[in-house]
């Protein structure tokens, strides 16, 4: 007895004419297409269905990529502005040591040409002194470059001081702020003859002894008198700020601003001592006057 297959099973043509008709069925397709555009709308129609599919398996990748771009402008933006910085602040300590090199070179050249007035030599500033108590500076010059006690320290604006001590490399200069130091002065205005006096490191100078009706004004500038043979007259030493002249009191308070720039320069001009003049006539001049 012969089985039949069920209706539902049954085969349709044969695989070989199936590949025939499929075959057939392309290549019409791919010529009409080719010579018709008979697919144009049905590409596009599936394109527009497909695109969601398109968004939704492309978007995480394309998220990664510009997260990943993202973090590489960004080091490379952390990394050049970290640059930028440094060379900003290189050029500003640059700029900042230009301008100290060019107010140093303004001062020398200004001492330079005080030295062509006066016979003197530079020195450099080392250090303040260590005494807290007093106003002193120690420079480069002493005793093997023939400076010697008594010497007289200016800038290019006035005195500084008085050389006190000399070592063989070294030199101490007593400021005129110190309290032990004073210098004989007079208005530049008026010459009104007096003594000025340190009152300590930082402060202001004071005229004392002076009398109640003198000649003295806010703004007087007093120089040296040449009166002591220390000090060379016409040396400016300071500036009047205030005179205050109270009823019953026997001098005025007289407050001075040196003019040096005693805490702000770097190199300073110490002046060679005067020559030695005789004390008295020689006896060859004074038979001859004798006579």
């Amino acid at each position: 007895m012969q089985a039949t297959q069920p209706a539902f099973f049954k085969q349709g043509p044969k695989p070989l004419t199936r590949l025939l008709i499929f075959s057939t069925l392309s290549i019409a397709l791919m010529v009409g297409d080719a010579q018709l555009q008979m697919l144009g709308r049905v590409r596009e129609q599936v394109a527009i269905v497909l695109y969601p599919l398109q968004w939704l398996a492309t978007t995480p990748f394309a998220a990664l990529h510009s997260t990943r771009d993202f973090l590489t402008v960004q080091t490379d933006l952390i990394a050049e502005n970290r640059k930028l910085n440094d060379q900003l602040l290189a050029a500003q300590a640059k700029a900042l040591r230009m301008d100290g090199l060019a107010a140093e070179n303004a001062q020398l050249r200004a001492l330079d040409y005080r030295r062509t007035k006066a016979p003197s030599q530079l020195a450099e500033i080392l250090y303040s002194g260590r005494d807290p108590f007093s106003a002193k500076l120690i420079v480069d010059r002493g005793d093997n470059q023939g400076v010697q006690a008594g010497q007289i320290a200016i800038d290019t604006q006035g005195v500084v001081g008085q050389v006190v001590r000399t070592q063989a490399m070294t030199s101490e200069i007593r400021l005129i702020t110190d309290r032990n130091h004073m210098v004989p002065v007079m208005t530049q205005r008026s010459q009104v003859r007096t003594v000025i006096y340190g009152r300590g490191a930082g402060q202001l100078l004071e005229v004392r002894y002076l009398a109640p009706n003198a000649d003295i004004k806010p703004g007087d500038l007093l120089v040296t008198s040449g009166l002591d043979g220390t000090y060379p007259s016409g040396l400016p030493v300071a500036v009047v700020v205030s005179v205050e002249r109270v009823a019953g009191a026997s001098f005025p308070r007289i407050l001075c601003r040196p003019a040096a720039g005693i805490d702000t320069h770097r190199f300073l001009l110490i002046l060679d001592p005067p020559p030695a003049g005789p004390a008295y006539p020689a006896p060859a001049a004074a038979n001859a006057s004798a006579s």
